[in-house]
């Protein structure tokens, strides 16, 4: 009997030791996988506090998750959630050109999120551009630096997009070997104001040549007066000019039909989707209340409205200055003892809110 005991004393003690040492090594050894990233555990974090109500403390922890060291690591999917929740916990403290920076960040790149998520993200959007205003920027050359109120904010490689608050700015365009440019432009709440900015390269004047003194005039016999030039009519420089602002609108405008003709491709394939849905109909969007893809296809329309009508003005306008351009060599070349104007003469660019265009300063 007492060997029985002892036995089974020895044994609880030998399991109660066993259960210690496993207890030690399941405390000790890392968690399967390491420890969760840093961006993974911030998205974790923001995504709490967002869906508790703590906008302050989800808009810092998404933008913390965003410069994590390894938010590189970031699906295109993950970026878009964060980007489009950052911008809604934004737009929920009223800070409206952050949450239509963001929100517009995270719909370009609306084809890997879920259909909940782009309906939620577009109307926030278009709440936050109800109280900012939209600037499209086209500057000319590419490597054209562009400043807004003397903050640079890209080149002239691509067509940029600013959100602002209503109120009066200054564009600047600079860049070596060319004058620079500046145009103000007033933006109220929800207006859009389109730009362009294009610069004509610096013509350096010839050197002074010192006048002679009285004791080095000499006689000469009158010589023939010089053939006139093809350049003599017109100065070369206003003809450089021309050719540059009829190049740069004409690529700028190009720029813009094509980014109309890519939305347009959107909102094509975005209805062919609808039509496969019995319920949808042609006129689904004039019914009230309308079905939720309908904010969403007016965005892409205005946007493409906004582009095809903004690229074919530049267009039109290089094809004016070039055709100007062109015919002063064919006016040059027929009347080659025509006697060169004094007068010079300038084309500035002119853009506001409704129009685009040209201005002629000087005389013909």
């Amino acid at each position: 009997m007492t060997r029985l005991r002892l036995r089974s004393v020895l044994l609880r003690s030998c399991l109660l030791g066993a259960l210690i040492s496993a207890t030690a090594l399941s405390r000790a050894a890392p968690p399967p996988g390491g420890s969760p990233p840093a961006a993974a555990a911030l998205r974790q974090q923001a995504r709490i506090a967002f869906f508790g109500r703590r906008w302050a403390d989800a808009e810092a922890r998404f933008e913390a998750a965003l410069t994590a060291p390894d938010a590189a690591g970031m699906t295109e999917v993950q970026l878009a959630e964060v980007l489009g929740y950052l911008g809604l916990s934004e737009l929920e403290q009223g800070k409206h050109r952050e949450a239509a920076e963001h929100l517009g960040e995270s719909l370009d790149h609306d084809a890997v999120l879920k259909e909940t998520l782009v309906r939620r993200f577009t109307s926030g959007f278009n709440k936050a551009l109800e109280h900012v205003g939209r600037i499209y920027v086209a500057a000319a050359p590419p490597d054209a630096e562009v400043l807004l109120d003397g903050e640079p904010i890209g080149t002239g490689a691509t067509v940029l997009e600013l959100f602002v608050d209503p109120g009066t700015y200054t564009l600047r365009a600079r860049l070596s070997g060319y004058g620079e440019l500046s145009q103000r432009v007033e933006l109220a709440a929800g207006a859009t104001v389109g730009a362009a900015l294009t610069l004509l390269p610096v013509v350096e004047a010839p050197p002074r040549v010192p006048e002679p003194s009285a004791k080095d005039i000499r006689p000469v016999a009158p010589a023939a007066a010089p053939a006139p030039g093809l350049w003599a009519s017109w100065p070369g420089a206003l003809r450089i000019a021309g050719i540059a602002v009829t190049t740069a609108a004409v690529s700028s405008g190009a720029v813009f039909m094509l980014r109309a003709s890519v939305l347009d491709g959107d909102i094509s394939e975005r209805i062919d989707g609808l039509n496969r849905d019995p319920a949808w109909t042609s006129d689904a969007c004039r019914e009230s209340p309308q079905p939720s893809a309908c904010p969403e296809l007016h965005r892409l329309r205005e946007q493409r409205d906004r582009s095809g009508v903004l690229g074919t003005a530049l267009v039109a306008t290089g094809a004016v200055v070039g055709a100007a351009t062109a015919a002063s060599f064919f006016i040059d070349s027929s009347s080659p003892r025509s006697t060169p104007a004094t007068t010079a003469l300038r084309v500035v660019p002119v853009t506001t809110a409704h129009q685009i265009g040209v201005m002629a300063l000087g005389a013909w």
